[in-house]
């Protein structure tokens, strides 16, 4: 938890003053036997009413001012251990935010998730509890003992040989339920995980009629979770027992060494109820410890959790944000009509002839991965250009936009925009410069306005109308009531599947990048709209260097070249037509879309 202390430095006061106004209340908790004592010895034994009636009044100021005490320790411990959880998942989120997808793939969402609920819920509370009971439970057990000694020495021997077999019995009981709490949190991150797939793959899984086995699989995963915290429960229900018999063991003890000290006069019966009163303050503190270590336990646990993300290196670093120089003139510009906007300011200096992108013999793996995902590619792209990237499944396109935007680092050879490595370049500039557009259409909750305005808040509601027109979704956003202000719910769920992907190809390009990235992003398209949708870009883009991935070669043969990826080799790079004279691979893959093309190709040869 040391780690952690850092995210609670703030709360220093509240920190004290929680378990200071703590003991304050244990101190008054104490003195109630003696005055209970008093009343018996000096009130009841002695028939003096009005000693009984002032010893009363004390109770009541006593029970008064420990509420006091208790309510401002409530406050302070309150106010501490939600500061202290906010600033741990702010700080837990800021960290999420900067990891690499690399780092982001080894750790998983899942266990994500539960670290950013219930992990740093679990840590709040036991913050909570730490600051009222840590110090107070202990307070009383040895404050109890050692008032026991000013009423009489040999009974408060019992005390003091009983509290060190309950401390045995009490930390025995932690240190060994502690790693059980850990493998706890992580068999509710698989359950986390399965749960969440389910949620998001319920469409398929209805489709295909698999409910059952996905029910039977959530029931083992359910089932490994109750055994687990039935396991780690039986082992906590140990600690009352245990110190029940221990306590009341003693009490026996004592009050049987209590009775024969009365008899003998050396002791009188308000002394042995005083006694008793302070071995009852001691079972009631350690019921309120054992409760409190269960708890301590899993905030232990969840606080190495978190701790364990915390210390997960970010994976890649930037410069600073000073850019580096590049070759004047070359920002890209999107265009609609007559009214063009340019893809921001050109720093002067660098090689004018340097391609928009380069490859350099790049290899790249992903982790955990035995084979490279992407293996000796080189290519160039010039500004202005229209890069098409084509391949069979697992081939490594979106892999080599990937490198391109700079999500994973390559593993060997050199990745450059404008002549100047890729990892020369601060992340604002690289986010400036490139619109990506991923496979999976994601929209954020709130409106459309909201979403086109993600990569570019200065946009003009005219500059949004553009990129939607370009993007060929402006009559779905006039088709909906509000306009550019209609709301989009979570994950555009709202949305059609095509329309969800026109709207994020308008959301990158209302950013104006230098390079624009679409990684298969038109594949929920019609063919029809696609088309549409190439025209568009041809048109109303003006040096702009844009990377097409698809599987369809219908969306790429326009293009100025074609990367055809094969098994992560680049099998060829050039246009449509050379490739269809020189490439097999891109002969085989267009064949396999228009077979009667192949037809019409073996009836010329036999022709001729």
């Amino acid at each position: 938890m040391r780690k952690l202390y850092r995210y609670i430095r703030e709360y220093k006061k509240e920190c004290v003053l929680a378990p200071a106004f703590k003991l304050l209340e244990a101190l008054m908790d104490l003195i109630v036997p003696l005055v209970v004592a008093g009343i018996i010895n000096r009130g009841i034994a002695q028939a003096d009413f009005g000693q009984v009636i002032r010893y009363f009044i004390l109770l009541v100021v006593l029970a008064a001012a420990g509420m006091l005490f208790s309510f401002t320790a409530q406050f302070f411990a309150a106010k501490a251990s939600v500061g202290f959880a906010t600033n741990l998942r702010q700080a837990l989120f800021d960290h999420i935010q900067g990891l690499s997808f690399g780092a982001l793939d080894a750790v998983g969402t899942d266990t994500l998730i539960t670290r950013m609920t219930s992990d740093v819920n679990q840590v709040q509370n036991g913050v909570n509890l730490a600051l009222r009971l840590l110090l107070r439970s202990p307070f009383i057990v040895f404050g109890a003992m050692i008032m026991a000694f000013t009423v009489d020495v040999p009974g408060a021997m019992v005390f003091a040989v009983a509290i060190p077999i309950l401390c045995l019995v009490v930390f025995g009981i932690m240190l060994a339920s502690i790693p059980i709490f850990s493998r706890v949190q992580s068999s509710l991150d698989k359950l986390t995980g399965i749960t969440r797939e389910n949620l998001t793959g319920v469409r398929v899984i209805r489709a295909f009629g698999r409910e059952a086995d996905e029910t039977a699989e959530f029931d083992a995963r359910n089932g490994q979770l109750t055994a687990l915290n039935e396991f780690v429960g039986r082992l906590s229900a140990l600690m009352n027992p245990a110190t029940y018999v221990i306590v009341n063991i003693a009490a026996i003890v004592l009050i049987r060494q209590g009775a024969l000290r009365v008899n003998l006069g050396v002791l009188r019966q308000g002394d042995v109820v005083a006694l008793y009163n302070y071995m009852a303050q001691i079972i009631v503190e350690l019921i309120k410890m054992a409760s409190l270590i269960i708890t301590i336990n899993k905030s232990l646990a969840c606080g190495r959790r978190i701790r364990d993300i915390l210390e997960v290196e970010p994976g890649m670093s930037f410069p600073g944000e000073t850019a580096p120089a590049r070759p004047s003139g070359t920002g890209g510009t999107f265009s609609s009509g007559d009214n063009a906007s340019p893809g921001g300011n050109a720093s002067p200096g660098g090689n004018k002839e340097a391609p928009a992108v380069s490859f350099d013999h790049v290899f790249f793996s992903y982790a955990g991965s035995g084979d490279d995902a992407v293996e000796d590619i080189c290519f160039t792209a010039g500004r202005g250009e229209t890069v098409g990237i084509i391949g069979g499944t697992g081939s490594g396109k979106s892999t080599i936009v990937n490198l391109i935007a700079r999500f994973y680092d390559a593993d060997r050879g050199q990745v450059a925009l404008d002549g100047i490595p890729i990892a020369e370049y601060p992340k604002s500039e690289l986010n400036r410069r490139i619109g990506t557009v991923p496979q999976k259409a994601v929209l954020f909750a709130g409106t459309i306005r909201d979403n086109l305005k993600l990569g570019n808040e200065a946009a003009t509601d005219e500059e949004l109308w553009e990129a939607l027109d370009t993007a060929q979704a402006g009559e779905v956003v006039k088709g909906k009531e509000g306009g550019l202000d209609a709301a989009v719910e979570q994950n555009g769920r709202n949305f059609s599947g095509g329309q969800r992907q026109r709207l994020t190809i308008a959301r990158a390009l209302a950013k104006h990048p230098e390079i624009l990235i679409l990684d298969d992003s038109a594949s929920a398209l019609d063919m029809v709209t696609d088309r549409k949708l190439r025209q568009a870009l041809q048109k109303d883009t003006s040096g702009m260097t844009v990377f097409i991935v698809s599987q369809r070669t219908s969306s790429v043969r326009d293009a100025d070249h074609i990367l055809v990826l094969d098994d992560g080799k680049l099998a060829g790079d050039a246009p449509h037509d050379v490739l269809m004279r020189e490439c097999p691979v891109y002969q085989e893959i267009y064949y396999s879309q228009y077979p009667e093309e192949k037809y019409k190709e073996k009836k010329r040869e036999v022709t001729a």
